[in-house]
């Protein structure tokens, strides 16, 4: 949650007005010393990939030479939270800076951790998106991969901010053939048609690619933004890859699914050195989520502790390597926390663009990016909330990161769901949480519990509504999306 001041004598990114209970919202002021002109932004999300698997973060299996590169020549956030464990929430949260609680998408209508096929609920057509409010600063905006945020016509990007869509509605593993009785095929869509049903998922990261590529080449002068969700690795017990790189890998089909990915960035990378537009464009990558447990294991989100669809840091500390060059600074390390949540206020501070009238969560990063001298994390005076669907299970403030203890059980959660004891970790300097220091740090402990009650009061926690909440979008009966 944001505080809304009143600010005057400076210029921040955003400048709340509280006149009569309402809210008035004004653009964004540009830096007094930045000179750099609006970026075109592409923003890569993988799906299911953890710290581990990336050689700039540590990988020593995986060869991903295109995203070393990125962090070459841009900057490494090591502290980098999505705001889920899992796909649906992350994903809603990645586009409009709210938390998945805020929006009523932290769960599905039955009740699931995801959206899946035909499902009721959707992302609120009312909610603002980074593609509407690019879009609304005059830029070109693309959604090229796997969108998850309901698949009913209401709900999809082309309704959301993006002029054009190409990819899949809802999670690769979704597939007819796992619910026969239920599920329909695997759509491809293009706009709001279906093209192409079931789709040949092995071939779905080549052929984004394709359309990500294109799309670069054809914007040449204005000014874009382009969102390339994958579905890679994926959630499926098989990754899978097109057959180019099939059993390339040390790391099995997982491995092989990487190294495509990581291809898949050198394609993008090199569409924008062609056009010319490589130092006019912020690049983005990371991913929804960290990995998840396999048997036998192969992703992995190394040096952090546990595994995607919770809260740990396994699950929610995920690679993000952000590159403009001249504007953010090259071979750099940024370790304050910062969230898929600022990205929303952050890319609209820097294409001067008005920000949603509606309260979102995230800040604006900027001084992050850009290596302002002393620049600090805005969630140390907030704290970064960890929501697993509906409960609230930890905060972090600074270095710090307690697991709250918990009086009832997730249906279908993974770690931390049953009642335990409140659990404090300094996750800056102990990376595999080896020492709780409660103890030692009583009044660390009561400034995050007063963080943990303010969240409760704003976003809920439990059965426990809160006044923030708003409601997702939702219709009466979904029907397939066919051919």
């Amino acid at each position: 949650m944001q505080t809304m001041e009143i600010l005057a004598g400076f210029t921040p990114a955003r400048v709340v007005l509280a006149l009569v209970g309402a809210f008035v919202v004004l653009p964004p002021a540009r830096s007094q010393a930045s000179t750099a002109p609006r970026p075109n932004v592409v923003l890569i999300v993988c799906d299911n990939l953890g710290n581990g698997d990336v050689g700039c973060f540590g990988s020593a299996l995986h060869r991903t030479p295109h995203v070393d590169r990125l962090a070459a020549e841009g900057t490494k956030f090591t502290s980098f939270y999505v705001a889920s464990g899992v796909c649906t929430p992350s994903r809603a949260a990645f586009l409009t800076g709210c938390y998945p609680r805020r929006l009523n998408l932290h769960e599905s209508a039955t009740g699931g951790a995801v959206l899946q096929p035909l499902a009721s609920r959707g992302l609120h057509p009312d909610e603002t998106t980074i593609a509407e409010v690019l879009r609304n600063a005059g830029y070109a905006t693309a959604c090229i991969g796997k969108w998850h945020l309901g698949d009913q016509p209401d709900f999809l990007p082309t309704r959301q901010g993006f002029d054009e869509f190409f990819g899949i509605p809802y999670s690769d593993d979704m597939t007819k053939d796992k619910r026969p009785d239920l599920w329909p095929e695997l759509p491809l869509l293009r706009g709001d048609d279906v093209i192409e049903a079931p789709v040949d998922r092995d071939y779905l990261v080549r052929r984004c690619t394709a359309e990500a590529v294109r799309y670069i080449e054809a914007h040449p002068t204005r000014p874009f933004f382009l969102y390339v969700p994958h579905t890679m690795p994926g959630s499926t017990a098989r990754p899978f890859s097109s057959p180019a790189f099939r059993g390339r890998s040390r790391n099995g089909d997982y491995g092989d699914s990487v190294e495509e990915l990581d291809w898949s960035t050198g394609e993008i990378l090199a569409a924008l050195q062609r056009q010319g537009l490589a130092a006019k464009t912020l690049v983005i990558w990371t991913s929804d989520n960290g990995a998840v447990q396999r048997n036998p294991p192969q992703g992995s989100n190394a040096p952090y502790r546990g595994w995607g669809y919770d809260t740990s840091e396994g699950a929610m500390r995920v690679p993000c390597v952000m590159r403009w060059p001249g504007v953010i600074p090259a071979g750099r390390v940024q370790d304050e926390v910062c969230s898929s949540l600022d990205l929303l206020p952050t890319l609209a501070r820097l294409a001067g663009a008005l920000l949603p009238a509606r309260t979102i969560d995230g800040h604006d990063i900027h001084p992050l990016l850009s290596g302002e001298p002393r620049a600090q994390s805005p969630w140390d005076d907030e704290g970064f909330c960890f929501y697993r669907m509906g409960q609230l299970q930890a905060v972090r403030a600074g270095p710090w990161k307690l697991y709250l203890e918990l009086s009832e059980k997730l249906i279908n959660n993974a770690a931390r769901t049953a009642p335990s004891h409140q659990q404090l970790y300094d996750v800056r300097h102990d990376l595999t949480e080896a020492h709780e220091v409660s103890g030692r740090h009583p009044e660390v402990v009561r400034r995050l519990l007063a963080m943990a009650a303010r969240a409760r009061a704003e976003l809920g926690d439990g059965r426990q509504q809160g006044r923030g909440q708003r409601p997702a979008g939702s219709v009466d009966k979904a029907t397939p999306r066919v051919p």
